[in-house]
């Protein structure tokens, strides 16, 4: 560990993002990192979290840490949705402040675009009409901390930095059967078909709606360059009361072609079928990602790619969980 290295916290470093991040900043050598497992600190009570920076005093953080889900989640919990989030965003980005935190970034989502925002979406899109019914409580959520951001640097001349990513997947992602995302639920449904010799698989939606997917760890790579820059650089790619960037792959697909090519990467050779009573959500959700990739970053892992080694973690994991006979 290099004594240059800041004393970072990942909030969230058991999630998707957060694993990815740890991996990433572990690969360059930083091992002066700040991790806690949501029983060790609730960062929804805001007595544990300013206790928790005033004794750990972390120079940066990564707010990772979120609940999160896919369209069944989001309409069956919205409460559950819309607190959580807030409550986590408020308490640590507040008690950054307070503590004298250098450097923070709030991680969000694509979803704080309106529904039928112009694509691709550029971050001007923002606040500028209605969000999908089915994630709204999520998405004002997800807004609110990039206002909480901006807030503190206009009032306090804070370094607190947001991007938003596009669809993640990859190693580490959540595979419950109700509250996964669309990447990781298809992968579980079709391993399982492919175990049962099923014949159909059936999916929600009609499959025409397209999405934009990046590998968890380009993300986390995004994150360590934008966190890297410059306070100066970054302010001159940004806006005081615009400042979050998009973080996105660059091109998208149906969700008919995600289905076909994880079947093809599961093995599953039976009948795809699609549901055109359950929603879609967002006809398309595709990020305009100029402004990052104008500040030197660019994702290096392809769909397909990034697809195999999702499959992989997930079959080493089920793997690990078998019982012993």
């Amino acid at each position: 560990m290099s004594s240059n290295d800041p004393k970072t916290f990942v909030a969230g470093h058991r999630g998707l993002v957060g694993s990815a991040l740890v991996r990433a900043l572990r690969a360059r050598g930083n091992e002066n990192l700040v991790l806690r497992a949501h029983r060790e600190l609730d960062l929804t009570d805001q007595k544990a979290v300013m206790d928790f920076f005033a004794a750990e005093r972390p120079q940066h953080v990564y707010l990772a840490a979120a609940r999160v889900g896919g369209i069944l989640a989001n309409n069956r919990y919205p409460a559950e949705f819309i607190y959580s989030n807030l409550m986590v965003q408020a308490n640590v980005i507040h008690a950054a402040h307070v503590h004298g935190v250098e450097r923070l970034l709030f991680l969000g989502s694509s979803c704080i675009y309106p529904k039928h925002a112009e694509q691709p979406m550029a971050e001007e899109a923002l606040l500028t009409g209605p969000l999908e019914p089915t994630n709204e409580p999520y998405a004002v959520a997800k807004i609110a901390g990039i206002k909480l951001c901006e807030s503190y640097n206009r009032q306090y001349g804070c370094d607190f930095r947001s991007v938003m990513p596009t669809n993640l997947y990859g190693p580490g992602d959540n595979y419950h059967p109700e509250n996964s995302h669309v990447v990781p639920a298809l992968i579980r449904r079709f391993d399982a078909a492919r175990s049962q010799d099923a014949d159909t698989v059936t999916i929600w939606g009609t499959g025409r709606a397209m999405r934009e997917f990046l590998f968890v760890d380009d993300m986390a790579e995004a994150c360590l360059h934008v966190m890297a820059l410059d306070k100066a650089e970054y302010e001159a790619c940004t806006e005081p009361m615009q400042s979050h960037i998009n973080v996105g792959f660059g091109s998208d697909v149906t969700i008919e072609e995600l289905a076909r090519k994880i079947a093809t990467v599961v093995g599953y050779t039976g009948r795809i079928v699609f549901d055109s009573a359950k929603p879609d959500g967002s006809p398309r959700k595709l990020l305009d990602s100029s402004r990052i990739r104008a500040m030197g970053w660019r994702p290096r892992t392809s769909l397909d790619e990034g697809l195999a080694q999702a499959y992989a973690d997930f079959a080493n994991r089920t793997l690990a969980t078998e019982p012993c006979l």
